[in-house]
């Protein structure tokens, strides 16, 4: 049986949750995003493999027109989606480009490297705000019809309920309560430690927070279905 769970969490926006130990034994869960754009074309977070149920599910979308990585770390699979959809555009950081171990790769664009007002195509579905000041280099991106942000390790929801729902691992998280859960003291300190850049990151947190969402959908953990602009702000309070 397949330990991957799709579905639709609103109106043009898929997710294909899976388990994910960091490490072998670190449960965070990961998870892909999937957006139906109003062209008619996907843009996809890649985060999880290409299963043959991922890719099932994209065909059945629509044809794939970007692949992109979320932040630095998150650069494992975006070879195989390549490969699967070669007229896709590829983008990521900077950070992604240099770890990703397929050198053959070309990159469309790269958020890092290209001038910060470069625009890749999608922007009239999704914005999309780079973080250089931050520690694995993230991006976050808010889909305009769903008030929607997606986003890698900027904000966690742990433990990964769904992520784990069909898997035999039981996908417990040490201490998830403070170190999992986007609110709190522990992660406005978190906040603070991760960011390298405290100019830049004041700059792209108050990007974000001036954003119109509710919904957060993390790739490690649950999604947060509501309360999703107060979540943020008391994450990254310290930068408001």
């Amino acid at each position: 049986m397949a330990d991957i769970v799709i579905r639709e969490v609103v109106k043009n926006v898929w997710t294909f949750s899976r388990p994910f130990p960091l490490f072998g034994w670190i449960h965070v869960g990961g998870r892909s995003t999937a957006i139906k754009l109003a062209s008619g074309g996907v843009w996809v977070l890649a985060s999880t493999p290409l299963s043959a149920e991922t890719k099932a599910k994209l065909d059945e979308l629509g044809p794939v027109e970007y692949i992109v990585a979320a932040n630095a770390v998150h650069n494992m699979f975006l070879g195989e989606f390549k490969r699967a959809y070669p007229d896709a555009k590829l983008i990521a950081p900077s950070g992604a480009v240099k770890r990703c171990d397929d050198k053959t790769l070309t990159f469309d664009g790269v958020w890092g490297r290209d001038p910060p007002d470069t625009k890749y195509g999608f922007e009239a579905d999704i914005q999309a705000c780079y973080f250089p000041g931050f520690k694995n280099r993230d991006v976050a991106f808010l889909h305009l019809e769903s008030a929607t942000l997606i986003e890698a390790d900027l904000v966690t929801n742990l433990p990964g309920t769904e992520q784990y729902s069909k898997s035999d691992m039981a996908g417990v998280f040490p201490f998830y309560g403070p170190l999992g859960k986007p609110y709190g003291w522990l992660q406005n300190k978190l906040s603070i430690m991760r960011g390298e850049d405290p100019v830049a990151m004041k700059r792209d947190v108050q990007t974000v927070a001036g954003w119109n969402f509710s919904r957060i959908i993390p790739c490690h953990g649950d999604v947060i279905e509501a309360d999703g602009k107060l979540i943020w702000t008391e994450a990254y309070k310290s930068y408001l």
